[in-house]
């Protein structure tokens, strides 16, 4: 019988060891890019400035009129923001990137959930979608215009544009990449269809929508200087092009450094939103 066996007599040691602990094996320290994890992402931004810096000033492979010096851009970009100039600018922008952005999502967010849970609304809508994402983003300005003046509304579509469709494409994918099991038991413990959608089908698309959004307001910044072409007088993307137009790269520079900064923290803002909703989770998260 088994409950006479010598084996399960015997009173087993407790387990002290995980599985990567192997007896005889010191610890892994962290590494030379472990050790760096706290400051990595400035290691190449540097590296570009010192390039940036010894191409403009040391050497002097291009003139001051292609590319102006780091010293120069640093000096002009103070000017801008005492000015407060800069910060017109930047703010008019930002609230055109944050207003397209919601909107753009928002409509992104009802039709991807209709197209994804529903095949007929698929069949119908889905094509059309799919053929409007090929147009290229300048090429709705003509149309925007005619439409819509040159106020503020052309430039938010346009914005809204640029954010609808990773967030629509991203939310349908993780709708159809939901575990066809976690379905069937919701059915057999008797959820609703609503209860269904809510309970198990969202959160199981929930990390591909969060990777949708991030795409899609790095898009809306993209979009933000084709909109800006809209007889804009102020923003960072008419910034840009003014700089273009007065032979100023001092200008130009400062406004691409000002758009990948400010987009950077942006993204980052997600990221948090994203680790917070997501921290149910047990993905691997690299090595």
């Amino acid at each position: 019988m088994l409950q006479n066996s010598p084996v399960l007599d015997k009173e087993l040691p407790p387990i002290t060891t995980s599985i990567t602990d192997t007896p005889g094996t010191p610890a892994k320290r962290p590494g030379f890019l472990g050790r760096l994890n706290p400051i990595a992402g400035l290691v190449l931004p540097g590296l570009l400035l010192v390039l940036w810096w010894y191409i403009a000033e040391v050497a002097h492979l291009l003139p001051v009129n292609q590319l102006p010096t780091p010293g120069r851009v640093w000096n002009t970009g103070l000017q801008l923001f005492n000015s407060g100039e800069l910060f017109r600018h930047l703010t008019t922008s930002l609230g055109r990137v944050l207003t397209g952005f919601v909107i753009g999502s928002a409509i992104a967010l009802v039709l991807g959930t209709l197209v994804g849970l529903l095949r007929p609304v698929e069949k119908f809508l889905d094509p059309f979608l799919q053929a409007l994402r090929n147009v290229p983003s300048l090429a709705w300005v003509p149309f925007l215009l005619l439409w819509m003046g040159i106020d503020e509304p052309p430039k938010i579509t346009l914005i809204a544009i640029g954010a609808f469709f990773p967030v629509y494409l991203n939310l349908v994918s993780g709708i159809r990449q939901t575990d066809r099991k976690l379905v069937e038991v919701g059915y057999i413990f008797g959820l609703k269809q609503f209860e269904l959608i809510y309970k198990i089908v969202l959160p199981a698309a929930l990390p591909y929508l969060l990777a949708g959004l991030r795409i899609g307001l790095g898009q809306s910044w993209l979009f933000l200087v084709a909109a800006e072409l809209i007889a804009s007088t102020r923003g960072l993307g008419f910034m840009l092009i003014d700089g273009e137009n007065s032979s100023r790269p001092d200008i130009m520079l400062v406004a691409i450094i000002t758009l990948a900064l400010v987009g950077k923290l942006c993204d980052w803002g997600l990221q948090l939103v994203e680790k917070r909703l997501l921290r149910w989770t047990d993905t691997f998260k690299g090595r």
